[in-house]
């Protein structure tokens, strides 16, 4: 992919590459490892923790846990809430001159519209919405396991909100029939995806066992499907997420239909991942620049 600007809906980020949710912390130790000239040069959005309208404590340790080729998290969703990481976080963030992505998650259809509406009263222009969170006036059942509650959200949202709109889809669950109605409600974007239902055991006296998210390398095969197969189905643009560890894994992804990419899991290894990365990508572009070009026809 050459050094033009990644396109979105209406948006334009510098690089394709972005900091998914919930693996840079909430950019307070950003700087510790990457200047503001670097993050400028090769990360395209900051997409921050995930934000709920009040804080969340989230879970009791041992919260990670690590396994063969991935990670599997049980954070909790934890939490400051969206107007203590306006007052508190964000301004630092926002002198970086990069575009931030406000990743949302609520309990109730009505949560994400206030938070919502609360971003686009202060002129914010970009949200991701986490739908594999439990929908609480349903029974607990995600909202990604609902299509056509995921259309009622992504729809209210739309109606309070008029910038970037990107919904993370969840891997399980009537996948394709959500993203269509995410695209029907309004989406300008489907980020593909959130991370798998997993289970380790942690020791066995005392006996700990972790239930969480797994992610890392050994789901991206899992995830580059999903993204070639919603590649056929939707027109909106799709944003990868799902062990890219490598520029190679960005490319595997960007040659099955992804037009962006998000850099989670090899944050935690490596905080400069980001960088090495988007290098080996336009290394590898360029030497097979004939097939991103037929992937791009």
């Amino acid at each position: 992919m050459p050094e033009s600007p990644c396109v979105i809906g209406n948006y334009s980020f510098r690089t394709p590459f972005f900091l998914a949710s919930g693996t840079w912390g909430l950019g307070d130790t950003l700087l510790n490892y990457l200047t503001p000239e670097e993050i400028k040069a090769s990360i395209g959005a900051l997409i921050t923790k995930g934000l709920s309208l009040e804080p969340m404590p989230g879970n009791p340790p041992p919260r990670l846990f690590e396994t063969p080729c991935g990670l599997i998290n049980s954070i909790g969703l934890e939490n400051p809430g969206l107007k203590a990481f306006l007052e508190k976080y964000y301004p630092e963030l926002k002198v970086l001159e990069v575009p931030i992505i406000f990743n949302l998650h609520g309990k109730a259809l009505e949560e994400f519209y206030e938070m919502a509406e609360i971003l686009s009263e202060i002129g914010e222009e970009a949200i991701e919405l986490n739908i594999s969170c439990p929908n609480v006036k349903e029974g607990g059942i995600a909202f990604s396991q609902n299509p056509q509650v995921v259309f009622e959200l992504v729809k209210g949202v739309r109606a309070v909100f008029k910038g970037l709109l990107i919904v993370k889809l969840s891997p399980i669950g009537p996948v394709l029939e959500v993203a269509k109605k995410a695209e029907e409600a309004g989406a300008d974007a489907l980020t593909v995806a959130n991370t798998y239902p997993a289970l380790g055991v942690i020791s066995y006296e005392p006996l700990q066992i972790i239930r969480g998210g797994l992610s890392g390398p050994a789901i991206k095969p899992l995830t580059l499907r999903l993204v070639f197969e919603l590649s056929q189905r939707v027109k909106i643009p799709l944003i990868a997420s799902g062990g890219i560890m490598s520029g190679k894994d960005a490319l595997d992804y960007l040659i099955c239909g992804a037009k962006a990419f998000q850099i989670g899991t090899a944050n935690l290894i490596d905080p400069r991942a980001p960088i090495k990365i988007k290098q080996e990508f336009e290394e590898l572009s360029q030497k097979y620049g004939r097939l991103l070009d037929k992937s791009s026809s």
